[in-house]
């Protein structure tokens, strides 16, 4: 069969950004030149959550898990020599998706580019940063306007543009079962477009227009044959809502477009050769089904579980993508698994439970709703916490984690220190440092009068993206941005969850959970205390709360009171909240690298407050190096994605705590 017989392949890309706008710059030209057909934009956490790198909550998290973008200056460097009018750009990013699409279209304008050629995708989506990734910033009612804001612009003026990915993605790494993820999702995106519809931004014959570019970005997890059929229930579901709620009778504007990265989630820190058979499995799940085939994929790399991944890393993973779609057969035939009774069986089970749950969420008033009421929160703790329940009772197989753990030595990581790449420590200071030149130069009449028509038009009605582009080309920053937008809209903290989570690990006699039950219950008697108290912070911006949340609700299992606060705390904070709560000890949960800055600033300060004998623990993606490091410094544990575990973890949280406080080690007998 020649080539030119075969489907066209989906967009290839690459979730790629770090240090700076100049570094991120030259890995994305060096990527497409190996052949990547789109470009996946990572910001850092300062810049999806709208604070400047000077900030005190940025301290740390400059260029760590992403690339800084603070003002137009930042935006054309990222996009030098690469022209936007001939690129398809995705760019992760949601309480500040309406500030970095103005500067990606200012930048568009001063090279030359028709704003309405311009393709990609802006993420968007907030309500999923509620219930997981944590980048939200604004409540949901004023997050809700921003979104429909930035859609009616690009539909009108950006007509190629994806203006919003409603995620289900993150769903399924806070816990989301298959029914969950399509259910949650869909009552976003039909949230989406009601308050879009209701702005009247939009006549009633476009609809279609608008329909046709809300794209989903979704999650691909090793079940794959329930994912392929998971994939194909969201195209049958979103094609009877279009239609039924909405009235769009076009089918290709009803058609469910989606790109995908594949399960993080289930990478494992043990045997990390082993992610790059489950990456493959996870990619067939999205390619195999023609008919409900990606438009766009992104692979992780096979060591994310042990930090950040080098360019050979990501290169691996397109490679991936390339030999299934240009050596394979894949592209050459129809849909390979339609009349499949198997297969209709599944997606017809799949589509009728998503339908009941998503009534159930419409007879609470809509995603918002149950947003604010915890009851989406509070379902994806729960079954996260039932996941892991069955991963340490072996009843959820992990390969190299809890089964076939015995391992020859591994060559990819026999020096784990070089096996990620790491980010330059002073690169924090250059980008503050850059920021500042930036704000030394700029007109700053024009910056002051911009956020001045900014703030008035958050506090009435009219369409925000007019002033925000003003705020683009007058030189005003993320941080300033979104500030004047947090004066008149306020900003908001998500409910955690945890309170409301039933037990996952139940205590019967002689369980792993009933032995540490009962050393919680002797030391807190031994220390004369009505219970022991565990403070669980998150230092910086890291909004990756899964883990944090497990700990939290396993503890509480145990018997600990439980102290947490949810997300984005500075270290002063958890300090005075460990010394008013008086805990034994205080857990600190980071996934983005920033370890290294925010772990000894809390010693320090527990130190000062003449609470060094608290003891002090770590858990987050940390490479052994710097856990040795906070060791030294005076970490009590440290515990990464190996140490799945969790009642396992809180025994020795209770060993930390017998050994601050001078007492025997306590062996519970079985």
């Amino acid at each position: 069969m020649t080539e030119r017989n075969k489907d066209r392949p989906w967009l290839m890309r690459t979730y790629a950004g770090h240090s700076t706008a100049e570094a991120s710059n030259e890995l994305y030209r060096r990527n497409l030149a190996k052949g990547q057909t789109g470009l996946s934009v990572a910001f850092d956490l300062p810049t999806q959550t709208g604070y400047d790198p000077d900030h005190i909550l940025a301290r740390g998290e400059v260029g760590r898990v992403g690339v800084p973008v603070s003002h137009l200056g930042d935006m054309r460097l990222l996009f030098q020599d690469i022209p936007l009018d001939q690129m398809n750009t995705s760019m992760t990013i949601n309480a500040t998706a309406m500030w970095l699409l103005a500067l990606y279209q200012v930048v568009a304008e001063e090279q030359g580019a028709d704003v309405r050629a311009l393709q990609g995708t802006t993420q968007n989506d907030i309500v999923k940063e509620y219930l997981s990734r944590g980048t939200h910033v604004f409540p949901p009612g004023p997050s809700l306007r921003l979104t429909t804001d930035m859609i009616t612009y690009t539909v009108n003026h950006i007509p190629k543009w994806n203006p919003i990915n409603i995620c289900s993605y993150h769903l399924q790494e806070a816990g989301a079962t298959p029914v969950q993820e399509i259910s949650y999702a869909m009552a976003t995106a039909t949230a989406v477009l009601d308050a879009v519809f209701a702005s009247g931004q939009i006549p009633d014959d476009r609809r279609g227009e608008v329909v046709a570019r809300i794209s989903f970005f979704v999650n691909a997890g090793v079940r794959f044959i329930e994912e392929m059929c998971k994939m194909r229930a969201f195209g049958r579901i979103w094609d009877q809502v279009t239609r039924e709620r909405y009235g769009v009778e076009d089918p290709r504007q009803r058609r469910f477009r989606y790109g995908v990265q594949v399960n993080s989630l289930g990478l494992t820190e043990a045997q990390p050769e082993n992610n790059v058979q489950r990456i493959v499995l996870e990619m067939l799940a999205v390619t195999l089904s023609k008919d409900a085939r990606a438009r766009a994929v992104q692979l992780p790399a096979w060591n994310e579980a042990l930090g950040l991944p080098r360019p050979w890393d990501q290169q691996w993973s397109l490679r991936i993508q390339q030999v299934l779609a240009h050596e394979s057969d894949l592209l050459e035939y129809e849909d390979i698994f339609a009349g499949s009774h198997v297969v209709e069986a599944k997606v017809d089970a799949l589509v009728a439970e998503c339908l009941a749950e998503m009534g159930r969420i419409e007879e609470m008033g809509g995603a918002m709703a149950a947003v604010e009421s915890g009851y989406l929160k509070s379902r994806l703790v729960s079954s996260h916490a039932e996941r892991r329940a069955r991963i340490e009772a072996g009843d959820e197989k992990i390969v190299g984690v809890n089964i076939f753990e015995t391992t020859e030595d591994n060559p990819l990581t026999s020096d784990l220190d070089t096996a990620i790449m790491t980010v330059d420590p002073a690169n924090e200071a250059r980008v503050v440092a850059g920021l500042h030149a930036w704000r030394d130069n700029r007109d700053e009449a024009r910056a002051t009068d911009a956020l001045a028509a900014l703030k008035k038009t958050a506090a009435g009605t009219d369409n925000l993206m007019a002033a925000t582009l003003e705020c683009a080309r007058a030189g005003v920053t993320t941080g300033e941005w979104a500030w004047a937008l947090r004066d008149v809209f306020g900003e908001f903290r998500a409910p955690t969850g945890v309170s409301s989570a039933p037990v996952a690990v139940t205590a019967e006699a002689g369980t792993p959970m009933a032995l540490v039950r009962e050393k919680v219950a002797r030391t807190a008697q031994d220390l004369g205390a009505g219970r022991l108290r565990l403070l669980v912070g998150k230092p910086g911006l890291d909004g990756h709360s899964n883990g944090a949340e497990q700990i939290a609700v396993r503890a509480r299992d145990a018997g600990f009171e439980v102290v947490y606060q949810g997300i984005r705390l500075t270290p002063e904070q958890i300090v005075s909240a460990a010394l008013a709560e008086d805990v034994h000890c205080v857990g600190l949960s980071i996934l983005s690298g920033s370890h290294a800055e925010l772990v000894p600033d809390v010693l320090a300060r527990l130190r000062e407050a003449g609470a060094a004998d608290v003891p002090v623990i770590v858990g987050g993606i940390i490479p052994n190096a710097d856990a040795t490091e906070l060791k030294a410094a005076g970490v009590a544990a440290v515990f990464t994605p190996k140490d799945f575990g969790i009642t396992e973890i809180i025994g020795r949280i209770v060993d930390e705590i017998r050994k601050a406080n001078k007492l025997d080690p306590l062996e519970v007998p079985a």
